[in-house]
């Protein structure tokens, strides 16, 4: 059995005494990344088992967790984790640093737990304090999710827990490996000829792929778009299949804007404000022979569905985003996060349109390029 979990997270181990989650996270983890309760009860009072310096221990515990998260270094919690309380405090560091909180369940029978702690000289808690414990576990498993963990994963029986693996990959957004040349596009619009124009400025040539034609450059640079691909312009359709094309063929990024996700919540059937250019889009999409129609709208729906809130490139230099992106936020990923790539500072109220309503207070000069402008030339930009 394999789990694949971001290289960046908050994993918090949660199971009975004697379950085996000291020896499971050793097995997976590197000694560094594991904060463990009793580990912190030693550092506080040269005592592992001494259940007075438990506040003071999980004080530290929690102290060291938000210092490594801020740092954007992976996290496992090694306690019990079997209050619901206990748990808020992993959930509230995961949504401050913009981690996903990860939960592993050690569920072994709770014989197995109590022979355990037999066999350990400090460990002589006694049946009842298992089984307790092993009560509290069944009845946590119901609502893991509601509180907020994004990977809930039980491993129910000794034998799933030796057969289990864990896979670090990077956050989708994560490419620092990928170093451009690359040509930033932001706010197209529908302006498809501009956009063309800009293009063959930029020397990327026309190349006829899979029946579609794309932009590739011959030097190997990739355009960036920077969303707002959609509305106003007369080339919506065009634009978008340009786009699609060369994203799927590896010669360019894109990250969404507003507009885009907008016209998402349209294609799934929200209800929406038919305005600032969405009429256009929703027009020339009705515009497409009928039979060509609906694979194109499955296909920009799976388009927009799979957009990601921002890139991290070039080592970390370099970071895109429509809006705008605290540094904090850079490289992480939260619905926070893609809040804030979408629309800059907020107010967290929204408009008549049921867009968020943009701060006074100082913005990134990326988010102070509001889409929402109602007069806008039609243009594409490259920087």
């Amino acid at each position: 059995m394999q789990l694949t979990i971001p290289d960046f997270a908050l994993v918090v181990l949660i199971g009975a005494t004697g379950s085996g989650k000291s020896t499971f996270a050793a097995r997976h983890f590197r000694e560094t990344e594991v904060l463990s309760s009793d580990r912190c009860r030693a550092l506080v009072a040269d005592d592992e088992t001494d259940q007075g310096a438990t506040k003071d221990a999980f004080d530290v515990l929690y102290a060291i967790a938000e210092k490594r998260l801020a740092a954007r270094r992976l996290t496992v919690i090694d306690a019990t984790n079997l209050r619901k309380d206990d748990r808020a405090k992993g959930i509230a560091l995961a949504r401050k640093y913009h981690a996903l909180p990860v939960a592993l369940i050690l569920d072994v029978p709770a014989e197995t737990a109590v022979e355990r702690n037999r066999a350990r000289a400090n460990r002589q808690f006694g049946a009842r304090v298992v089984h307790e414990h092993v009560r509290m576990l069944r009845a946590s498993l119901r609502n893991l999710r509601g509180e907020g963990y994004r990977v809930v994963h039980v491993l129910d029986g000794l034998q799933k827990i030796e057969d289990f693996s864990i896979v670090r990959e990077p956050l989708y957004n994560d490419k620092r490996g990928e170093r451009g040349p690359f040509d930033i596009i932001g706010d197209v619009h529908g302006c498809f000829a501009e956009l063309t124009a800009l293009l063959d400025r930029l020397g990327y040539e026309e190349v006829a792929l899979d029946g579609r034609t794309v932009r590739r450059h011959p030097g190997g640079r990739r355009a960036i778009f920077l969303g707002d691909l959609v509305d106003r312009g007369p080339g919506i359709v065009e634009t978008l299949r340009l786009v699609m094309a060369m994203v799927r063929a590896g010669d360019a990024l894109c990250v969404p804007g507003n507009h885009e996700m907008k016209l998402l919540r349209k294609l799934n059937g929200r209800n929406v404000n038919v305005s600032h250019g969405l009429a256009e889009t929703l027009a020339q999409i009705d515009a497409i022979p009928a039979e060509e129609r609906e694979p194109f709208v499955w296909s920009l729906r799976s388009f927009l569905e799979d957009l990601v809130s921002h890139y991290w490139l070039d080592r970390g230099k370099l970071v895109v985003a429509h809006a705008g992106l605290r540094q904090e936020m850079q490289g992480r990923g939260s619905g926070a996060v893609r809040e804030f790539a979408l629309y800059g500072e907020t107010t967290g109220e929204t408009d008549e349109f049921g867009l968020p309503v943009g701060s006074t207070g100082p913005r990134s000069t990326a988010a102070t390029r509001s889409s929402r402008t109602a007069t806008r030339p039609c243009r594409a930009r490259s920087g």
